[in-house]
């Protein structure tokens, strides 16, 4: 499939770029770390090797939530904290509350 799409895009004057792809194996549940994917004479790193972020959310080989929740705690703490240091009245303390920090969370 790959080296179709491979022909696919030389055909449309397009070239792929493997440096912005990841690849990733599952074989059985299991993550298969062996298999290497290739397009263009060029090796797709793995999730292992890169880890992605996209949409503010890092994809990596665990393929786990549980430090996403650690890390959403850690940041809400740490906003919360810079948001009550601030010099601020309590009304605006709401407004950075409502519009800076509960948008970044979401």
């Amino acid at each position: 499939m790959l080296i179709r799409f491979d022909t696919l895009m030389a055909w449309c004057r397009m070239k792929f770029k493997s440096k912005k792809s990841r690849s990733l194996s599952i074989k059985k549940g299991e993550i298969e770390e062996t298999v290497a994917f290739t397009v263009a004479d060029q090796q797709i790193p793995t999730i292992n090797q890169e880890p992605v972020k996209s949409l503010g959310r890092c994809y990596d080989s665990s393929m786990k939530d549980i430090r996403r929740g650690v890390e959403t705690v850690l940041f809400a703490s740490e906003g919360l904290l810079a948001i009550n240091k601030c010099g601020l009245q309590g009304e605006f303390k709401v407004w950075c509350l409502q519009f800076m920090l509960i948008p970044k969370l979401l």
